[in-house]
């Protein structure tokens, strides 16, 4: 099982024309060779797959990476699912740098990140 520390920063968009690196996510998840959601890994150390949430003047939100009863994937940062932050196609995203994805923020907004970093984690 290999896990991976992956960030994500919001990418360019016309409020911020060169994106913010003070705004995005960090994601502690295992990843396939080819960067990929790892579901078998994740469903056995589902505990240690995490979500840190940080946005400038905004405390962070820590939460956990769920898969979800209609199979897809999700930021959940409290009990049940009314505050779930659905990921729409992450069992065939790869996270490798300067790919990007889109997240439907719990505002109701949806946003670009771009994957800026993916660190192999030793000892999870």
């Amino acid at each position: 099982m290999s896990f991976s520390l992956i960030r994500l920063e919001l990418a360019r968009s016309p409020e911020f024309p060169d994106g913010a690196g003070n705004r995005g996510y960090e994601i502690k998840a295992p990843l396939t060779a080819d960067g990929v959601l790892d579901e078998s890994a994740w469903r056995e150390a589902k505990e240690n797959c995490t979500v840190r949430r940080f946005w400038q003047g905004e405390p962070d939100q820590e939460g956990q990476l769920i898969h979800t009863r209609h199979r897809t994937w999700a930021f959940s940062y409290e009990a049940g699912e009314e505050d779930d932050t659905p990921l729409f196609h992450l069992e065939s995203h790869k996270f490798v740098a300067g790919e990007y994805l889109s997240i439907h923020e719990q505002d109701g907004d949806t946003l670009t990140y771009r994957v800026v970093r993916v660190t192999p984690l030793k000892g999870l």
